[in-house]
This record gives structure tokens, sequence and C-alpha cells, in this order.
């Protein structure tokens, strides 16, 4: 599995090459020829869980876009504003309507989509799930940060390390209660949980912000409300452990209540700074959205079918190869910590 921490390094070099992204349509920027095989001129769409969301800002303008203009498609991000599991339907007939060449969509529901998403493929579409997936079924590829196994012992690792040998009561402060990812993540979290090794710590409560800042913050606030002797939070999701993070910084469980999750550095630097959270961990999003745009690219232009074992070229990460299931893996996650988050800007 490739190291992305040389990846992660550069991601400042590469945003500072490229413009800030959009919710309209147009020509990405970037030059170079058409490389592996694709087409150039193809209609790339991405449709992420929600708009304005700082991850998906990163994963989509800071990568996709950019992957985009290097074969000389055709980006634009649309979605809703927010992330609940039919608001991505009319989203998809409308780039169906369109002509759309390649829809990259994070799922807010794995079932709730299948249908406009087929209807879309029926239409000539490729579709390639991202982030979160549909059931295999509904599209053509995922492309997946990491695997669910590594996700899990990587967060029960931080929360351990965190909270200390004594170890004491969590919880898991989720996305939406459907999000196909979160609930894999969490489902090996569990797991994880009911090893010899890590039996000092108590999966008390999982609740849900919806990827919702304001509702995130009073779920965590609720947490500690009801297990006022709460040892530890785990967010999975980048909305959830920065509002987490913010209502722990203004309370009086700051220090005492260990936070962990997956974030971004940007939203994290002052929490880790100022002791409200010692780690957390995250895959470099850009590279997530860079990969999701070169694979459906290369399915669009017949590179590859999205059978186990194709393989095709994504720019600048190099060569990936298509697993089980019609997977596509980014690789392993990153830790963040005081000591490494300054390295970082997304």
């Amino acid at each position: 599995m490739r190291t992305r921490l040389i990846a992660l390094a550069a991601l400042t070099l590469s945003m500072a090459a490229c413009s800030d992204g959009g919710s309209t349509p147009g020509t990405a920027a970037s030059g170079g020829a058409s490389a592996g095989g694709i087409k150039s001129g193809l209609k790339v769409a991405f449709l992420p869980k929600q708009v304005n969301n700082p991850y998906f800002d990163t994963s989509d303008n800071k990568g996709g876009k950019v992957a985009v203009g290097e074969f000389k498609g055709q980006y634009s991000e649309t979605g809703p504003s927010e992330a609940s599991p039919s608001a991505q339907v009319s989203y998809i007939n409308t780039l169906s309507q369109q002509g759309t060449n390649v829809i990259v969509v994070s799922a807010n529901d794995k079932d709730a989509i299948c249908g406009a998403l087929n209807e879309a493929r029926q239409a000539g579409a490729k579709v390639v799930t991202y982030d979160s997936d549909t059931k295999p079924s509904c599209r053509d590829l995922f492309v997946n940060q990491a695997t669910a196994e590594g996700i899990a012992k990587s967060q029960i690792k931080l929360i351990s390390d965190a909270v200390g040998p004594a170890g004491g009561k969590i919880a898991i402060l989720s996305a939406t209660a459907n999000a196909t990812n979160q609930n894999a993540w969490i489902a090996m979290m569990k797991t994880e949980l009911a090893k010899p090794e890590n039996s000092k710590l108590s999966l008390v409560a999982t609740v849900y912000g919806d990827d919702d800042d304001q509702k995130s913050f009073q779920e965590a606030q609720g947490l500690l409300a009801k297990y006022p002797d709460l040892k530890g939070i785990i967010a999975p999701t980048t909305v959830g452990v920065a509002a987490a993070a913010r209502y722990l910084s203004g309370s009086t469980y700051k220090g005492k209540v260990q936070l962990t999750g997956l974030g971004t550095p940007n939203q994290m630097r002052n929490y880790v700074k100022d002791g409200t959270c010692k780690a957390f961990a995250l895959w470099n999003p850009a590279d997530l959205g860079y990969l999701a745009a070169y694979a459906g690219a290369a399915l669009a232009s017949g590179v590859i079918k999205g059978q186990e074992g194709d393989k095709f070229t994504a720019g600048k990460l190099g060569e990936f190869t298509v697993r089980s299931g019609g997977e596509v893996l980014l690789g392993d996650p990153f830790t963040f910590n005081a000591a490494n988050i300054d390295q970082f800007n997304f």
C-alpha cells in the first residue's frame, strides 16, 4: 500500500498552483496533453454529500479539478447544501440530461440514489463513487480512501493512546445514520474494541451530527451532559470532529475528555496546539478527488472497464489496480499531531 506522506507534503505546492474551485461548470485551466489514453473534452461532474463542506471543497476543487485540467476535460461541482439521503437525486438527473460523461458522487445513502444513477448510466454516463459508496450495482467504480479496517484500527489506536492505559468510557460522533462509509468504519471499530488489548475502553454511545456543524456541536454537548465521566470521543467526520473540538475547547472538559477523528489540518490546527486534540487522522482529500477524476476518465475513455485487475495511471499518483468489487484504494490514513501539523495546508 503506497505511503501518502510525500503526496501530503506536496499538497501546499499543488494548492498554490490551482485556482479556487467553484460550483459552476467550466473547462479546467491546467495545460498538458492527455496521457494514458484518456480522451480530452470529457465532462466530469463532482457531486459531494454537500457543497460548502471544507472536506469536499478540498477533494473536489483542489483535487478533482486539477486532474480534469490535466487531461483537458470540463470540470463542474454541484450538489445539495444539506446532507440528506435523497437530496442528491435531482442533481444526478440534471447531470444526466446535460450529457455528463463522468459523475463522481459521494453517497449520502447507499440506496436512495441508485435509481437515478442507473438511469444516468443507461444514458451513457460513467459513475464513480468516492468517500462513501452506493450498492455496487449502482456504480462502475468506488474510489475508497482506505480500508474500513485500516481506518478503524487508526481511530481506536488514537483514542486509546490519548485516553491512556486506564481506559474508560468513549463515544462516537458520526455523520449521517445512513452514510455507508461511516457505518462500515463504526462496525470495524466495534470489532477492534472487542479485542483484548482494547478491553479497558467501553463504547457507551453513537450519535449523529448529520455533517451539520451546529447539530454536531449540540450532539457533543449532549454526550457530556449524559456521560459526564466520558473519557473520549471519536468523530470520524471532518464536520463532526471540528464541531466537537470547538465545544470541548470552550468547556470545563478540555484536557479531560480526549478527542480524535478524521479532520483536516486547517480545521484542527488550533485545537491541536491548545491541547483539545492530541492527534487525528485523514487521508489527503485532494488526492482522493484527483484519483476519482482519473478513474472516471479512464472508464469513459475505454482504458478500463472497471473489472478486477484493470490497471490505469492517475497522473502524479501513479498506477492503480481495480480490486474486487470494483474498488480502487487510495492508501492508508495519515496521523496529524503537534509535531507535524504545520507542514500541511488544507
